[in-house]
């Protein structure tokens, strides 16, 4: 730590470790974060779905945020709150100068989760995702912590929610009948987006109905990533969503069950490609339970029987 901190502090004195200068985009590689643990205008935050995965080693410096507890309302289904978020942001040590890295286990899907609702509270261009997260920092076999990390309290400031970040029920419902002008990306597997499934073998969150919301397109959220982990080129990502039809201009919105799978999809298109997009958190497990809503099934199924 000795070694590292005094390095940290040359790149400072160089003007090499600046945060916003040296991670300019909505992304960090692992070579910068470590560079950078040390620098005090850096917090790293985890956000992991495996209970016990950070208590287990994390990467050094970084805190824990529980998705399931500390970024939602854990009695209504909503996001953190103005007061709860303010609690947490305060607690990390986040303000709006605070360059801000979150990583995470399952290729930064609730790592963007995160950012979703970062964003949501105007922490949007300081947020930034580690690139490959938590699986690509282990391959490279860079160091891991156990020891919890000590900050001192910010004194963020909430402000009002965005909510040109979020999708509503009847505004994808208006989408879904052509009366608003807007194209709708399901990022889920082929076979939840035909019906064949009504969602991934051994989840919990489950729909009375299979299948997709009318004139949405299908583009799985694993297409963008890297064998590795990482995000693939701007350009790759342009071609691959451009051949959904999908090309920045019209708005998006991205859907997948419970709107964590969607909010990886809604920052490669928001932050990296630029595009306008919101992210429905309600996603199938509220449109494929609501009464009275059209859908397509491709598969056939009804009710989980054929």
């Amino acid at each position: 730590m000795r070694i590292r901190s005094l390095l940290a502090a040359l790149a400072l004195l160089l003007g090499a470790a600046a945060p916003l200068s040296a991670s300019e985009g909505p992304l960090v590689t692992t070579e910068w974060l470590e560079r950078n643990l040390d620098n005090p205008k850096v917090r790293v935050v985890e956000v992991s779905v495996e209970p016990g995965l950070f208590e287990r080693g994390h990467i050094p410096g970084a805190q824990n945020v529980a998705w399931h507890t500390d970024l939602v309302e854990t009695v209504t289904r909503d996001i953190a709150g103005p007061e709860k978020f303010q609690a947490l942001a305060r607690r990390l040590g986040v303000d709006r100068d605070t360059t801000v890295v979150l990583y995470g286990d399952n290729n930064n899907w609730f790592a963007a989760w995160g950012a979703w609702v970062f964003a949501q509270y105007g922490l949007v261009d300081n947020v930034k995702l580690l690139d490959g997260g938590r699986r690509k920092w282990e391959a490279e076999k860079r160091p891991l912590g156990i020891r919890a990390a000590e900050v001192a309290p910010s004194r963020f400031t909430v402000a009002a929610t965005d909510p040109g970040l979020r999708a509503r029920l009847p505004e994808v419902l208006a989408v879904a009948k052509g009366e608003r002008r807007a194209r709708i990306l399901d990022i889920r597997s082929p076979d939840e987006f035909s019906g064949k499934v009504i969602a991934p073998q051994g989840v919990q969150e489950l729909a009375i109905r299979a299948g997709h919301i009318p004139g949405s397109v299908n583009v799985p959220w694993a297409r963008a990533v890297n064998a590795d982990g990482t995000l693939k080129s701007r350009d790759e990502l342009k071609k691959l969503y451009a051949e959904a039809g999908i090309d920045g201009s019209v708005p998006v919105i991205t859907t997948c069950r419970i709107g964590e799978r969607s909010s990886h999809s809604w920052f490669v298109l928001s932050r990296v490609l630029g595009y306008e997009a919101k992210n429905y958190d309600g996603s199938w497990t509220e449109y494929g339970n609501t009464v009275g809503v059209p859908i397509v099934n491709l598969a056939g199924t009804v009710w989980g029987g054929k």
